[in-house]
Formats: structure tokens, C-alpha cells, sequence
């Protein structure tokens, strides 16, 4: 499956932004969903979790109550809502993909198999 990010920009603190992550060459609806990030100089970090039936959700400690992610198997997209955007949430945005849900790897890079290429969100303060 082929993944492609977009969404992001320029934003002030407190904005919100919507994130989308579309699919192609298979079908979504196969695959188990994350969201990560990576800053300047950081490593890509965990932001969300969505199972392929929408059923089982998870999100970073960082995010939690900000954040929202969900999908629609129909469009074949995943989506990543953000409000209360802060500067600290700067960093480009990558979709995954994994064929299969792990408790120990759902929050780490290697439980997935299929990346976007990233959106780079940017907040100012």
C-alpha cells in the first residue's frame, strides 16, 4: 500500500489542523493505522493508534485530549485531527501502515511496514 500525508502548514498556537493520510494500491480497511512525528533532531515518536475497524484507539500522553484520529475505510483515508496546536507539536506528521496489531510495537516504527513520506506541521508561538 502506498501512503501519501497532507495537511499540514503554518499554524499559531491554539489553531487547529487537520491531517490526512491517503491510501493506494490496497485497500485500507486491511491495515492496522499510526500516526508519527519526528522534530528537528529528535527521533519519530509515537502519536496515535487506530485499528482497522476504528474499535481500538491510542495516543501519546503529549496528545491525549487534543488529538483525534479516526478513518474512513470507505475513502480509504486516515485522518489526524489536531487542536490546541502548541510549538512543541512541530515536526512532520508521518502515516504507517501494519498488517498486523502488537501491544509492544504498535507505539514503536518497527511494528509497521508501509510509510507516507510526511507533512510538515509547523507552530509558531
Amino acid at each position: 500500500v502506498q501512503l501519501q500525508a497532507s495537511g499540514g502548514g503554518l499554524v499559531q498556537a491554539g489553531d487547529s489542523l487537520r491531517l490526512s493520510c491517503a491510501a493506494s494500491g490496497r485497500t485500507l480497511s486491511s491495515y492496522f493505522m499510526g500516526w508519527f512525528c519526528q522534530a528537528p533532531g529528535k527521533e519519530r515518536e509515537f502519536v496515535a493508534y487506530i485499528g482497522w475497524r476504528g474499535d481500538r484507539i491510542y495516543y501519546a500522553d503529549s496528545v491525549k485530549g487534543r488529538f483525534t484520529i479516526s478513518r474512513d475505510n470507505a475513502k480509504n483515508t486516515v485522518y489526524l485531527r489536531m487542536n490546541s496546536l502548541k510549538p512543541e507539536d512541530t515536526a512532520v506528521y508521518y502515516c504507517a501502515a501494519a498488517t498486523y496489531f502488537s501491544t509492544t510495537t504498535y507505539r514503536r516504527t518497527e511494528g509497521y511496514d508501509n510509510w507516507g513520506q510526511g507533512t510538515l506541521v509547523t507552530v509558531s508561538s
